[in-house]
């Protein structure tokens, strides 16, 4: 009888598993309002970068025959000042446009400040403990016990009102939430497996806190830095708001309302554009951290 020389149909191959970045965009482009909210936040990030060429106009220089001109789609308005001119006759869409660059500023280092510092502190206070512990923890929380916006107020009047001593000022107000975020993280991780084995080879304090534990508490962290930056943004819009953060003629959105606070009545939207601006950049800040909750907590994510 012959053999039977029909080969044997050859096994599928193994589908690729995605890798981490392709599930991570996959859990966060389900949330269409954290996208949305990554497409504005990158569309203003890229506004500020580029605000020397993007703008029409110098944002200090001075249209004296055009003071509180309406903006384009008003009676009076022009082309050439789009969203109209402010008391001083300055161009109000170039001083958006730079004081994008301002407010985004003062987040992102309020932000990566508080990370540095907080992930330092929060890691020493779980891995040192007994006093070292509860010093770093009742100064935290002897923060926390002060309303935010008169703690600030309270570190600007004692540095003087400039944009640094905004960052300074917001920076303490928030570095709390960040200790207490990477302590709590930190101290859960501690009694794991991996960690006592690090610890039987032999690994040093530094890198068990930097190496070995910090990588596992990066996702909360994360999200918490993600918010904090529109938080820090607002922050420093009240105290531009107050006189104390950047000081005229810089084109901070805060500083921007206070000077045209006056005319909200009269001329609305010399005031009504810094406030939209501000609402704008907070709001997606906001939805993006939202997505970035989602895709980065699997208890989160969606079936």
């Amino acid at each position: 009888m012959p053999a039977d020389t029909t080969a044997a149909p050859a096994a599928a191959p193994a589908s690729k598993p995605p890798s981490q970045l392709a599930e991570f965009w996959g859990s966060f482009s389900e949330n269409r309002g954290a996208v949305a909210g990554l497409v504005i936040i990158v569309a203003i990030a890229l506004l500020a970068i580029f605000a020397d060429w993007v703008a029409p106009h110098s944002p200090y220089l001075q249209y004296r025959e055009v003071v509180k001109l309406p903006p384009v789609w008003d009676d009076g308005g022009q082309w050439r000042f789009a969203l109209g001119t402010d008391a001083l006759g300055r161009d109000q869409l170039s001083r958006l446009i730079h004081g994008a660059r301002i407010s985004l500023f003062i987040g992102v280092a309020v932000m990566s400040v508080s990370v540095v510092i907080g992930v330092v502190l929060g890691l020493t206070a779980a891995f040192a403990g007994g006093v070292a512990d509860m010093a770093i923890m009742r100064v935290m929380d002897l923060i926390i016990a002060i309303p935010s916006l008169v703690l600030a107020i309270l570190v600007v009047a004692v540095l003087g009102p400039s944009l640094t001593n905004t960052i300074v000022a917001v920076t303490v107000v928030y570095l709390p939430r960040y200790v207490r975020l990477v302590r709590a993280s930190a101290l859960s991780e501690i009694g794991k497996d991996y960690v006592t084995a690090a610890r039987t080879v032999g690994v040093g304090r530094l890198r068990l806190m930097f190496v070995t534990v910090l990588p596992n508490c990066l996702a909360p962290l994360t999200v918490q830095a993600a918010l904090g930056v529109s938080d820090a943004i607002l922050e420093a819009a009240a105290l531009g708001f107050l006189g104390l953060g950047a000081q005229p003629p810089i084109p901070e959105w805060g500083s921007m309302l206070a000077d045209s606070r006056e005319f909200i009545r009269s001329d609305p939207w010399i005031v009504t554009l810094p406030g939209l601006a501000i609402l704008i950049t907070v709001v997606s800040i906001n939805l993006m951290g939202d997505g970035l909750r989602d895709a980065l907590d699997p208890r989160l994510k969606r079936g």
